[in-house]
């Protein structure tokens, strides 16, 4: 009985074994399989790293000016009370220029103290100064130059821009992307040909861009309300495309 019980528990540990060892087998053979195929990826032919920037233009669609209201008055209550009047005007002229509520932002709201400094005596408040300024987008930018003027004439004393923009700035990109990729790859095949070699492939391609510049300011003040109607010119706006590329040469 004993040697029965004996033999089972030795039969049993053999075959424990010999399971564990196919297991390690097979695994070792899929890790060696995984490594080969890596293997047929890898460039086995010159690396060659080449930088290219492709730029496009056109003129912009889209405007951003700062719209703002300065008071002054002795108190800061009396200062924040004429700021809110005046600034409800200015808020009336934009929604009578047609500009929807979407594009149209509070960028900042300020009361400041204004001192007096006189030599060998102490700094006294002779006054409070008041603020608020709001960012506006302009879609349509025939309508700039009325825009400006209509905010003026309804108490605006504080105007600053226009930042000129591409409402989408992607078909843009692509072209400056499509133009970058052609100068790089036209490089690539003039060190090919230099080697005697062939273009294989590209083995890895790194993307960066910038634009919106130029983009012209203009500052407006309140003075410029009784003028002629604010001349604004958009110019064009420009889209760079910036790419690192590596190329795989072989004969």
């Amino acid at each position: 009985m004993h040697n029965t019980l004996s033999n089972t528990l030795a039969n049993t540990r053999r075959n424990s074994i010999k399971l564990l060892s196919a297991g390690l087998i097979a695994g070792i053979a899929i890790f060696a399989s995984g490594c080969g195929s890596d293997s047929g990826n890898r460039p086995t032919g010159t690396l060659v790293s080449i930088s290219a920037q492709g730029e496009a233009s056109r003129v912009p669609d889209i405007a951003t000016i700062s719209a703002g209201v300065v008071t002054e008055a002795d108190d800061s209550k009396a200062a924040m009370q004429a700021n809110a009047q005046q600034m409800e005007q200015v808020m009336q002229a934009i929604k009578e220029a047609g500009i929807d509520n979407k594009d149209v932002q509070t960028s900042g709201i300020s009361l400041m103290p204004r001192y007096d400094y006189q030599p060998n005596r102490e700094r006294k408040i002779v006054a409070y100064q008041a603020r608020n300024s709001v960012s506006i987008t302009v879609r349509e930018l025939d309508d700039l130059s009325g825009v400006i003027d209509a905010l003026t004439a309804e108490g605006a004393n504080q105007i600053h821009g226009p930042s000129f923009s591409i409402d989408d700035p992607e078909p843009l990109r692509a072209e400056a992307r499509e133009k970058a990729l052609k100068m790089a790859q036209t490089r690539a095949e003039a060190y090919a040909e230099s080697l005697g070699t062939k273009v294989r492939r590209i083995v890895s391609i790194a993307e960066g861009s910038h634009g919106g510049m130029p983009r012209p300011m203009m500052r407006a003040e309140a003075a410029l309300a009784d003028s002629a109607s604010t001349p604004v010119a958009p110019g064009e706006t420009s889209v760079s495309m910036h790419l690192e590329l590596v190329f795989e040469l072989a004969k």
